[in-house]
């Protein structure tokens, strides 16, 4: 059994985002559309095919799989997606401290290559997660970033810490991207770039 812990693969880390399906609290902004046990339902669903698709992943390349997680406990969180994760309480004051935090830890513990996403993008394959991981493995690249067409970001990934490029960011707008593309340059650091994909946010993302 697998703890926050316990990092059977010291090079590549794959980080999710995601939170613990409850009722009235999770997916808010989709609950004029969907009803809160809707909302809940579709966090379930979109967090469970995240977790197919990494585990897809991990079928071609050694990879670890790491859920950080809001809402409910490491136990119930085990209890729902499996015990071959590793499971981690999200820490931080916003998105940008929280996912520093990760990419600091999963760095700290001698991975080459991290990479962090949540469960809103139903377009990221293994395919994708695949060229990122290999973007970083490339000595020309720094950062690797996969683009929403929101205007956010769907995926970021780092072999050696940033902290700038979590600082700073007026998250949950449409400058996430621009913002961060634009510290990267000024840091003269090399971007892969993703595909652009669509993210599931908002009752009007819900035509897919």
């Amino acid at each position: 059994m697998l703890n926050q812990l316990t990092r059977p693969n010291p090079k590549k880390t794959l980080i999710i985002f995601t939170r613990y399906p409850e009722v009235g609290k999770t997916k808010t902004r989709l609950i004029p559309a969907l009803g809160e046990k809707g909302a809940a339902d579709f966090q379930r669903q979109m967090t469970e095919q995240t977790i197919i698709t990494a585990r897809k992943l991990r079928e071609t390349t050694p990879v670890n799989i790491e859920v950080h997680f809001t809402g409910g406990n490491q136990e119930l969180m085990q209890k729902w997606l499996g015990d071959d994760l590793i499971f981690q309480a999200q820490k931080g004051e916003n998105l940008g401290a929280k996912m520093l935090y990760a990419m600091e830890q999963a760095l700290s513990a001698h991975n080459h290559r991290v990479i962090i996403i949540g469960i809103d993008c139903p377009s990221l394959n293994e395919s994708i997660l695949l060229e990122a991981f290999e973007g970083l493995a490339n000595n020309d690249f720094d950062l690797v970033i996969g683009p929403a067409l929101d205007g956010g970001y769907y995926l970021i990934g780092l072999k050696i810490l940033v902290s700038e490029l979590f600082e700073g960011i007026k998250w949950g707008t449409s400058q996430v991207f621009s913002q961060t593309e634009n510290i990267a340059k000024k840091l003269n650091l090399n971007i892969y770039q993703l595909p652009i994909l669509k993210d599931i946010d908002r009752p009007e993302d819900l035509n897919f």
